[in-house]
């Protein structure tokens, strides 16, 4: 089991000191969500900074972007980190896409399908010079001049890791891609009877076995040694779990431990705009499927206690903060279980 950390650099100028920090600490790697910034923009910054840690997106959105823009972007960083990249795509939800980004919503899997298809089609013509020519349904490549092609690199077989919730995403990252994001909303039961059946059933189908795909996942924690840190810290991460809940998307998961009646509340307060009521239907029971609640020196310990031989990347939701005095034990810690 790898440990990775999130970094979520607010000004670019300090993701190279972010990223040299994570490569000292011992750690395996750093992801960069899509949230109030580019996750790619950082990544340029962590390469140049280290020389062993896989730097990769947890996770760029992809439908807004066309696959050529991605696979150019990809390919660079591919280059200037020697392989150590990852390239971790998600769909993201209707409403986002349509409203949030103003691009066209259509069946996502397929899509999504498609667009890692064209994605190698794009790299191999890069690669070997043979001719661009990938039609689908939702993309279509047919022309690459060698103006526009960046030629071979180094290290040209991008692992390509996808994110979901859902049977048919799990199915297609076991066919097609090198690893999962498993998302942070999941309980351990949704991860043994949903989401790793469905990988396997995707591996089946294209001839892989279970070890062809890494399993990662940012994991929420509740960092407390006392009753009264545990509700404090609780507060936010009972939040952050009724936003999730509250959204169609990630219905299956409240549905397989039947949690169908919260997940109608919560979907009521939302659109009525209580999003600072919502954490409150969220009880200790459903806080413990959902996080890991322990002092900061073992948090490390019961991730791996909790997720041994069912997720081969780990790390924790909130981002990673060097400087952040209250956490610096849980770093430290989760250094010394992992490496040390």
């Amino acid at each position: 089991m790898k440990f990775d950390v999130t970094v979520m650099p607010a000004n670019l100028n300090t993701a190279a000191l972010l990223a040299r920090a994570v490569e000292d600490y011992g750690f395996d790697g750093l992801w960069t969500p899509e949230i109030a910034h580019d996750p790619f923009l950082p990544l340029t910054h962590a390469a140049s900074a280290t020389s062993k840690i896989n730097i990769g997106t947890a996770i760029a959105v992809a439908f807004p972007r066309s696959p050529m823009i991605v696979a150019n972007i990809a390919w660079d960083l591919a280059a200037q980190s020697s392989g150590r990249f990852i390239l971790g795509l998600g769909t993201q939800i209707e409403i986002h896409i349509t409203k949030r980004f103003s691009t066209p919503w259509s069946a996502p899997v397929s899509r999504l399908r498609e667009y890692i298809e064209s994605l190698r089609a794009i790299w191999q013509c890069w690669q070997t010079g043979e001719r661009l020519r990938y039609k689908g349904e939702h993309y279509q490549f047919t022309l690459m001049t060698p103006f526009f092609s960046p030629g071979p690199i180094q290290h040209p077989d991008i692992p390509i890791y996808i994110a979901g919730v859902n049977e048919k995403l799990c199915q297609l990252a076991g066919e097609l891609c090198q690893g999962f994001h498993v998302h942070p909303f999941h309980t351990v039961r949704y991860l043994k009877e949903q989401i790793i059946p469905n990988i396997e059933i995707g591996t089946q189908n294209a001839g892989r076995i279970r070890a062809d795909i890494s399993l990662s996942c940012a994991i929420f924690v509740v960092p407390a040694r006392d009753e009264r840190e545990a509700q404090a810290n609780a507060a936010p991460v009972k939040s952050q779990i009724a936003f999730y809940a509250s959204t169609p998307s990630y219905a299956p998961v409240l549905d397989l431990h039947g949690w169908g009646d919260v997940r109608t509340d919560l979907s009521k307060m939302a659109r009525s705009g209580q999003w600072d009521k919502m954490g409150d239907v969220i009880d200790d029971s459903m806080l413990n499927e959902f996080a890991i609640i322990a002092a900061p020196e073992h948090l490390a310990q019961q991730v791996k206690a909790r997720y041994d031989g069912l997720l081969d990347r780990v790390g924790y939701y909130f981002p990673f903060e060097p400087e952040n005095s209250e956490r610096a034990v849980i770093w430290e810690n989760a250094a010394q279980e992992f490496y040390r």
